[in-house]
């Protein structure tokens, strides 16, 4: 089970975990690195100086390649940036915005700059300003997504772009694994599966209403601030919409969402917190370590291809 994104990240199976505020820290982000993937810092607005000490953690508990995402919307995400090139990290994902400012000085360290994108367009035009690869993201996803679904956009960046394409959204099993790689992506990216591990921080609170989840759990809020989320339903999501109903205007929206995320995966008020998770909630229904959720997706989808043959010819 190795791809040309396992090659280029000098990690064992294609598989990386997305970049989650306040959740993906050094406990998850080593484990999934020790496990054969490939760990994402999530670094959110966090203090620079708390991701550098995230990233020098990380290092203690992993010897194995990791990376480190941007939210470029970040008001310090130019200091953290300046982090991650002074501290070596191997690998940078971006988000919200486009990373073009910032390639030359990752580059000329050796970084891999992997820019998380919604559209054909956005990849496109980051091939062409240096990223390594792309992470194609379809509205599926859990936190913020764009407006095409994952199926018909991972095909379309594969024949667009000539850099690798790793596929998000939707993603939790070995099934999804192969189906992922018969689009022409060479690897997945998973968050809400890894929200589900004994190594994640999240609230316990939180992880149950996942296990709880079915298919029609999540919505999709804040479009009106023009950045549209998905989360699972819950006592939050149904105020945001009758005061968007209403015609509150998006300062007052802002202030019910300020803390939100926080409030859900670290305090466990699952009611009036924001549990941003991808629609794949439906499919995850038990918590387990990291290493185990790794190595049943590699089985499955080695015994799932050895099966093809026989199956369709």
């Amino acid at each position: 089970m190795k791809t040309s994104i396992c090659d280029l990240l000098n990690i064992k199976y294609p598989i990386i975990q997305g970049a989650m505020a306040w959740i993906a820290t050094p406990e998850l982000v080593s484990a999934v690195s020790n496990a054969g993937g490939l760990g994402i810092i999530g670094s959110g607005a966090a203090p620079s100086e708390e991701v550098r000490k995230w990233i020098r953690r990380t290092k203690e508990m992993t010897n194995k390649p990791f990376g480190v995402n941007i939210m470029l919307m970040a008001p310090n995400a130019s200091s953290v940036a300046q982090i991650i090139v002074e501290e070596n990290v191997p690998v940078v994902t971006t988000g919200a915005g486009s990373p073009g400012p910032f390639i030359p000085s990752f580059k000329e360290k050796g970084i891999k700059v992997i820019p998380v994108i919604p559209s054909v367009a956005l990849g496109k035009r980051l091939e062409r300003m240096g990223a390594s690869a792309v992470v194609a993201e379809g509205m599926e996803a859990g936190g913020h997504v764009g407006e095409t679904a994952t199926l018909p956009l991972i095909p379309q960046v594969v024949d667009a772009l000539k850099i690798p394409v790793i596929a998000s959204g939707g993603f939790c099993d070995g099934r999804g694994l192969v189906a992922a790689l018969a689009l022409g992506a060479q690897g997945i990216q998973m968050g809400t599966r890894f929200i589900c591990s004994d190594e994640c921080i999240a609230h316990a609170n939180f992880k149950q209403k996942i296990i709880e989840a079915n298919d029609r759990a999540t919505v999709v809020t804040g479009r009106e601030l023009g950045h549209p989320a998905r989360c699972l339903e819950n006592r939050m999501t149904q105020q945001l919409q009758e005061m968007i109903k209403n015609g509150v205007s998006p300062e007052e929206l802002e202030m019910v969402l300020a803390g939100s995320l926080k409030k859900a995966t670290i305090d466990g008020d699952v009611e009036n917190g924001s549990m941003m998770a991808g629609q794949i909630s439906g499919m995850i229904k038990d918590i387990k370590p990291v290493k185990k959720i790794i190595d049943d997706i590699i089985a499955e989808a080695q015994a799932i291809l050895s099966s093809l043959p026989s199956t369709f010819l």
